[in-house]
């Protein structure tokens, strides 16, 4: 009896923690690539962009933070900072698990493609922000919000590379971009069942509108400026929900 004394603020804490803890649901995204319909496959995949030239892609991947959902009722629900790099090199990236939803009915998500200029300003990290990753500037003090690599017979470049490494955070030159997606109908979250979004991302949106890109007078942008502006402006409607 003296033993279960001594035990019991230890268990009662315990209680009160567990009791206190709120509640959060799983949500997540599945990311599928494409390019205008067709599966994005690196290295042997061909496509044509909007300026009707032939390219392949090498390398793809971007960042992705700053997630909010905002609910049935228009209230806007900002999540903990996360930050994934997602690689079509490696499947297991394409998986996103969004941290600590709270459970509810939700209308839409919004997010950041890039890393915020607070993460800019902060030096090389860990993680997904980890330079090991190629996605890290030294010599611009700056992370590389997405890049695009492949090859295109109309290129000028070396080995007719193509090579779209878009950065910068700074007033003019900054490429963040936020992009809001709608559900096709409200998603109830809760602590019970996790749920998954279908998302595609489709690399054909870089070159195509409002900018279209020609190859063979664009084939390479790998620092801050106008041209990584309008890339940007092009990629940040490149993703959309799959219906089920």
């Amino acid at each position: 009896m003296r033993k279960f004394l001594v035990y019991l603020p230890v268990v009662c804490l315990c209680l009160f923690l567990v009791a206190g803890t709120p509640p959060v649901a799983t949500l997540q995204l599945q990311l599928t690539h494409v390019v205008n319909g067709q599966p994005l496959v690196l290295q042997s995949g061909s496509y044509t962009n909007a300026a009707s030239e032939a390219f392949n892609i090498t390398l793809f991947k971007y960042y992705l933070s700053n997630f909010s959902l905002t609910t049935v009722g228009g209230e806007t629900i900002t999540l903990p900072p996360a930050y994934f790099l997602v690689d079509e090199g490696k499947p297991d990236s394409k998986l996103v698990k969004l941290p600590a939803v709270p459970p509810g009915a939700y209308r839409s998500i919004s997010f950041l493609i890039g890393v915020d200029s607070v993460r800019n300003m902060s030096g090389a990290q860990t993680g997904a922000l980890d330079p090991v990753n190629g996605m890290f500037w030294t010599w611009n003090s700056g992370y590389i919000m997405a890049k695009l690599e492949g090859t295109s017979p109309v290129s000028k470049q070396p080995a007719n590379l193509i090579e779209f490494h878009i950065g910068g955070f700074k007033g003019a030159r900054n490429s963040l971009r936020r992009v809001q997606l709608t559900f096709p109908q409200p998603v109830r979250l809760t602590p019970q069942q996790a749920q998954t979004m279908q998302v595609v991302a489709d690399a054909y949106a870089w070159f195509q509108q409002p900018n279209v890109i020609s190859f063979q007078q664009v084939s390479s942008c790998s620092t801050p400026g106008a041209q990584a502006m309008q890339i940007a402006d092009n990629y940040q409607h490149m993703f959309s929900i799959k219906a089920h």
